[in-house]
């Protein structure tokens, strides 16, 4: 009874075992669903090649900034930003001098939909200076 017992259950065990064996095809299909999907790269990170070429990229022009990352808002005047060349809607945020402006364009307007960077999150604070300069020069 006992070697009858230890019979079936080796073969349950050998059973089991087969069912969980996989091809190389299903390990390698199961393998691509469960990937990553991306990787995050810290500017620095000398083992990921995008992050190195960004930090050694020279700065964007305002205008590159601003097409890139402003224009959508500053246009449209969309969540009450002025529009570029809106002279009047510009003149009292001149007054209150570039420094209040550079200061807005790299922090954001607390309440209001101005985020930090106006959402251009990879770029230096130099250059959303420039974006602040060129909306300017146009708004004058």
């Amino acid at each position: 009874m006992l070697k009858t017992t230890l019979i079936a259950l080796a073969l349950t065990i050998a059973g089991s075992t087969a069912a969980w064996a996989l091809s190389d095809k299903q390990r390698a299909a199961i393998e691509a669903r469960i990937a990553p999907v991306g990787e995050v790269c810290l500017l620095g990170d000398s083992s990921c090649g995008g992050a190195v070429a960004v930090a050694n990229a020279a700065p964007r022009s305002g205008e590159e900034v601003y097409n890139s990352a402003c224009m959508a808002c500053h246009v449209s005047g969309a969540g009450g930003a002025p529009i570029v060349g809106d002279i009047a809607a510009w003149q009292p945020r001149i007054a209150a001098g570039m420094a209040a402006l550079y200061d807005s364009g790299v922090n954001g307007v607390p309440g209001t939909s101005m985020m930090a960077k106006g959402g251009c999150m990879s770029c230096s604070d130099e250059e959303i200076n420039g974006a602040v300069d060129f909306m300017v020069a146009g708004s004058q």
